[in-house]
């Protein structure tokens, strides 16, 4: 089976957008392929952060993750900082990155055009993400169409890596989510939704109470006019509530579009509200479950990074032997 890596950063509530444009591909990844799941907790450091907070939402998101279906027993799943390997290849990395591919990263342009101080390793994040998929010799990266450019980047860092010193990393290549993966602010459906205070109502929360939950469906924006049809250019909010219902019912949006023809854009809300609240239910319910033993959260934690260590560690040692490193004994294992 091919072998699949991809990772969410604990930096805040997991929201509608993540759980049906991300965890849910993941978890039928599992099934599908060799597949490795990641909080990527060292990613969360490019920025300020509280570290009473990080350690709790790290905790949260490991346990949402479970609770939304990925099962230790089908994946591996486990947290970045937990495997050192990460760590370290991306010094080595960092050698054969150069300036200005960093400088050239979208993200780092525009974020330094609004803050004058950014850390090293905002700069440099781009890098440690190409280890985190390189060390598993991963042959597919599921990612968002925002996402493609560090792919891009993790290959020719590889590319230029096995030129110089033969072959070491295998070349992954991005995949994407089928049409209607997408979920947008319900606010304001012309951007995705996403993890910003700037729009609590327009952003549904995983562990959101279930009235909570069909009450900013119901208030969410639609568009003139009074026809229930998909056209995300034409009637966004519309669309928006057919993608939904159509990702959280298990049908097509054609097949929801035509289900609410005729009907009024109440019966629509309605219908997503209801639709969101039975699917969001039992992610709720478990993760009450794995909450309340967290010994046992952290004894599956600890199973996954002693499973991502079998295979990123050979992979190190192959780097670091190529490189005409000297592999020191305590980080020379077996896989």
């Amino acid at each position: 089976m091919p072998r699949v890596f991809s990772g969410i950063k604990p930096t805040g509530d997991m929201h509608l957008g993540n759980y049906v444009g991300a965890v849910g591909r993941w978890v039928e990844d599992q099934d599908r392929n060799d597949a490795l799941f990641c909080v990527v907790d060292l990613h969360a450091l490019t920025m300020p952060w509280d570290p009473a907070q990080l350690t709790a939402r790290t905790r949260e998101v490991a346990t949402l993750l479970m609770a939304a279906g990925l099962d230790p027993d089908r994946c591996t799943l486990f947290v970045q900082s937990h495997v050192p390997e990460h760590s370290v290849l991306t010094w080595l990395l960092n050698n054969v990155a150069t300036y200005g591919e960093l400088r050239r990263m979208t993200q780092f342009k525009d974020k330094s055009a609004t803050h004058e101080s950014l850390s090293v390793g905002f700069f440099d994040y781009p890098v440690l993400m190409a280890s985190d998929i390189l060390l598993y010799d991963t042959d597919e990266v599921p990612v968002g169409d925002d996402q493609r450019q560090h792919v891009e980047l993790t290959r020719d860092i590889a590319q230029r890596f096995n030129h110089r010193f033969g072959q070491t990393f295998v070349l992954p290549k991005a995949t994407f989510p089928p049409a209607g993966a997408r979920v947008m602010d319900l606010q304001n459906p012309t951007k995705k939704m996403s993890k910003s205070e700037d729009s609590p109502e327009g952003t549904v929360l995983v562990l959101d109470d279930p009235k909570v939950v069909a009450k900013k469906i119901k208030r969410a924006v639609t568009d003139s006019g009074s026809e229930v049809r998909y056209d995300p250019d034409e009637k966004p909010g519309v669309s928006n509530l057919l993608e939904l219902h159509a990702a959280l019912s298990g049908g097509t949006i054609a097949a929801s579009e035509k289900e609410f023809a005729g009907l009024q854009y109440g019966a629509l809300k309605s219908a997503v509200a209801e639709v969101t609240v039975e699917a969001l239910r039992p992610v709720r319910e478990r993760y009450a479950e794995l909450s309340a033993d967290p010994a046992e959260l952290d004894r599956l934690l600890a199973i996954g990074a002693e499973k991502a260590r079998s295979t990123a560690a050979p992979v190190l040692e192959r780097a670091y032997r190529n490189a005409g490193l000297l592999m020191p004994a305590g980080l020379r294992r077996t896989g």
